[in-house]
């Protein structure tokens, strides 16, 4: 595709099958939390430091686990694979977790077991982020192909990230579904037994399509510390460091949303479909535009979309917040999902330009645990400002967009070597 090399297509549908498990759960396990099939804990309800335990919060715990799991375990999955030159076989048991642990939800009957589930998942998707990410990398023959490769990359796993939503909501909405023998299969347990495929998917597409080019074992040192202060000292902070922080910033407005369900559709007078649909619509505009901007950034550089991106992220995030209807609130998150798309590629392309020879699991591993972190702290976020305010939550991303903006504008030079990037206003191309 586009002169791309073919394991990097296959890697980016194998992550395509395995979003759609993990988009699919995004949507059904807060309706699976709120629909009385599932026994809540006795606290709900009580103030904990002063803050109410409603069940968007309990929501946003669940869903916030898997990310700060996740990330937790990112650097030690990433630097491990980068000190024993393999990718795969992560790849692989990680996949194998994913669909153990959709499984294991269909036999959960309360909220305490949900957790533990939900734990183990993010422990699963640690193996397979960083490593299916830092093979990516591997697999870029210079660094004019790094930003099409995550373009490539970014485009099929997010078409099955922003295809999931709809068709779980449409799944768990025609349930239950009927079987031979007079036996039934409610709409979840149908949902779960889609993230189910979705990972068997991803598992034979690995095993049987993807060999991995041939690597040495990394000089990496067991210190998994994280530079903040730029060594060279050319600027403040580490470049990596910022471009994770960013990257942290951008996934915790994206992760607002799906806490919020049922008071978005109470809002704005809509059903679980409609609320598919506008979560999709970010993951609809990074698909159309991951490619052409991943080719743009080898060409201009990856500066000038990181901060493009981040200038619209913030009032596209707050308007979020202060809409009120469906088709104005898809109109927000399509211009959420251009600012991703202006970000996302050309992050993880700059942190490849400035990895290390053999590290690319290790320094690429700051951006995607800083992913999960913020997958992870946006529902919690959510959950928790919610109790002072719709708007809230969203003028929360809005003024970390902004922060990111700073950041990047002041501590990021251009990476990508021979780069002529266009001028653009208060030097924010150079």
């Amino acid at each position: 595709m586009f002169g791309t090399d073919r394991r990097v297509v296959v890697l980016a549908l194998a992550r395509m099958a395995d979003a759609v498990a993990n988009s699919f759960l995004i949507i059904v396990l807060p309706l699976y939390i709120a629909s009385g099939e599932l026994a809540l804990p006795g606290f709900e309800g009580r103030m904990v430091l002063g803050i109410p335990l409603t069940i968007e919060l309990l929501i946003g715990f669940a869903l916030s686990l898997f990310g700060f799991l996740n990330s937790f375990a990112q650097p030690f999955t990433g630097r491990l694979s980068d000190r024993t030159g393999r990718r795969k076989i992560f790849i692989l048991f990680g996949l194998g977790v994913l669909a153990v642990t959709s499984v294991a939800y269909a036999l959960v009957d309360t909220y305490e077991a949900l957790l533990v589930v939900r734990g183990l998942q993010g422990l699963g998707g640690a193996f397979v982020i960083p490593t299916t990410i830092a093979l990516v990398n591997d697999l870029a023959r210079s660094d004019a192909e790094r930003g099409g490769n995550f373009g490539v990359f970014n485009t099929f796993r997010l078409i099955g990230f922003g295809f999931g939503p709809v068709v779980a909501g449409l799944v768990v909405q025609a349930g239950p579904y009927s079987l031979p023998a007079g036996m039934a299969l409610s709409g979840f347990n149908a949902a779960f037994g889609v993230a189910v495929l979705g990972a068997l998917v991803s598992i034979t597409l690995v095993t049987i399509l993807i060999e991995e080019p041939p690597m040495a074992e990394a000089d990496a040192s067991d210190d998994l510390s994280i530079s903040v202060l730029d060594e060279a000292d050319e600027q403040l902070f580490d470049p990596v460091f910022v471009l994770g922080i960013g990257t942290l910033f951008m996934a915790i407005s994206i992760a607002l949303f799906a806490t919020l369900q049922e008071p978005i559709n109470t809002r704005l007078g809509q059903g679980p479909t409609w609320f598919g649909i506008q979560f999709s619509a970010v993951v609809i505009a990074n698909v159309v535009l991951q490619v052409p901007i991943g080719r743009a950034a080898d060409r201009i550089g990856r500066k000038p979309f990181l901060v493009g991106g981040l200038v619209i992220l913030a009032p596209a995030v707050l308007a979020q917040g202060l809409v009120h209807s469906p088709w104005t609130m898809l109109v927000a998150r399509l211009a959420h999902g251009i600012s991703v798309a202006m970000v996302f590629a050309p992050a993880l392309a700059a942190a490849g330009d400035l990895a290390k020879e053999g590290q690319s699991g290790t320094t690429l591993s700051v951006l995607t645990m800083a992913f999960g972190f913020g997958t992870a702290i946006g529902p919690l976020a959510s959950g928790v400002l919610y109790g002072y305010g719709f708007v809230v939550p969203f003028a929360f991303g809005a003024a970390l967009a902004l922060a990111a903006l700073v950041l990047v504008v002041t501590q990021v030079e251009e990476t990508l070597k021979g780069a002529v990037a266009p001028t653009l206003p208060f030097g924010f191309g150079e």
